[in-house]
């Protein structure tokens, strides 16, 4: 994950090959309910700042290196269009209010979206970082007149990382825990 990024803008193709890993990603159903929003150039990302942190950002803070990231992406799931796809008769017509969910997969698939386009990044010879929406999410879902019936997973800034990006935060202070503890097989 990078978190300091220049302010070179990211090739126009590159986005949209990373677009497409991003709309491969796997969906329950294929109900497709995950979309992106694409603020690209610091107009449109600035707006998004502006929206979330407003001007008073300290000038060693996080979000100070973020913000020169040349594209933001919102990564959008629509709880809806897999209530909807599961109501059709090849899902059994299950009728919305009678559904069952162990697990969100609207929220689960556009996460595996938004990994795609991570690696995709990678791929392509840029940075990337995953992050969750900074303060309330009603403004920025009504500047950006995102219907009501989506809401952000997360976001993936994209770009080119800063000669002065370094490892930070929690990954410099705590180990990564071994596959030994993490992996169990043929029972608990």
């Amino acid at each position: 994950m990078v978190r300091s990024f220049d302010d070179r803008p990211v090739d126009a193709g590159v986005l949209d090959r990373i677009l497409d890993a991003g709309r491969r990603a796997p969906s329950a159903g294929y109900s497709q309910g995950t979309e992106f929003l694409v603020l690209n150039g610091s107009d449109e990302t600035q707006r998004y700042w502006a929206l979330t942190l407003g001007d008073e950002v300290d000038d060693d803070a996080w979000a100070t290196r973020i913000r020169r990231a040349p594209t933001l992406v919102l990564v959008l799931s629509n709880k809806d269009a897999y209530l909807e796809r599961y109501a059709e008769a090849d899902k059994g017509a299950i009728p919305p209010e009678e559904q069952t969910w162990w697990v969100p997969y609207w929220d689960v698939d556009a996460g595996m979206a938004a990994m795609l386009m991570l690696l995709a990044a990678v791929d392509e010879g840029l940075g990337a970082l995953f992050f969750g929406i900074d303060g309330p999410w009603e403004p920025v879902r009504d500047a950006l007149r995102i219907p009501p019936a989506y809401r952000c997973v997360g976001l993936v800034a994209l770009g080119h990382p800063s000669p002065d990006d370094a490892p930070s935060g929690s990954s410099t202070t705590r180990a990564r825990r071994p596959r030994s503890e993490i992996v169990h097989r043929g029972s608990w």
